[in-house]
């Protein structure tokens, strides 16, 4: 029996660019995860899930958003202690978190203009530190990722969050 609904055998695939940023330190793990994270936000979306529904409510779920993000612009939705899972490899922790970060009227910005902009907001950062003590930030720069789209309004949008990145990581090293 046939399903009614037919699956492309053959995905379409691109290569694209992204250009990696690392940022280095002899700053203490802990300090810089606390001036990290003390300019972030965080993201509660429970906070607006039901009134996101009524097209009637965006400018209240705008307010409630944008209250939710720290002063670098953007908020933490997750915080993974990549690290601790090292335990059970290595049998012993490492300083490593990984930070999921955005704000989500920044993502609908773009993904407005191209829904598949949508895979990669919110970001990705890495915090950790290396066996000789240095401590490392590492993102991919958001508008190499965004770029592939090729629309000019993403574009503005994703060069706006480098900066945002590039002051957050500042801010935190220095």
């Amino acid at each position: 029996m046939q399903s009614a609904v037919s699956a492309e055998v053959n995905p379409q695939s691109k290569a694209i660019q992204v250009m990696h940023v690392t940022y280095k330190t002899r700053a203490k793990f802990e300090d810089v995860v606390s001036r990290l994270e003390a300019q972030l936000g965080r993201h509660d979306v429970l906070a607006y899930q039901e009134l996101v529904k009524d097209p009637k409510k965006a400018k209240d779920v705008e307010k409630i958003i944008a209250a939710q993000a720290g002063s670098s612009g953007l908020m933490i939705f997750a915080i993974y202690d990549h690290g601790g899972l090292l335990t059970i490899k290595k049998g012993k922790a490492q300083n490593a978190k990984q930070y999921i970060i955005g704000n989500p009227l920044v993502a609908a910005r773009m993904t407005e203009h191209d829904i598949g902009a949508a895979l990669y907001a919110p970001l990705r950062m890495l915090v950790y530190q290396t066996s000789d003590g240095e401590v490392r930030i590492e993102y991919d720069l958001p508008s190499s990722l965004f770029g592939q789209f090729g629309n000019p309004d993403i574009d503005a949008v994703a060069k706006d969050l480098d900066r945002k990145m590039s002051h957050l990581v500042s801010g935190a090293i220095n």
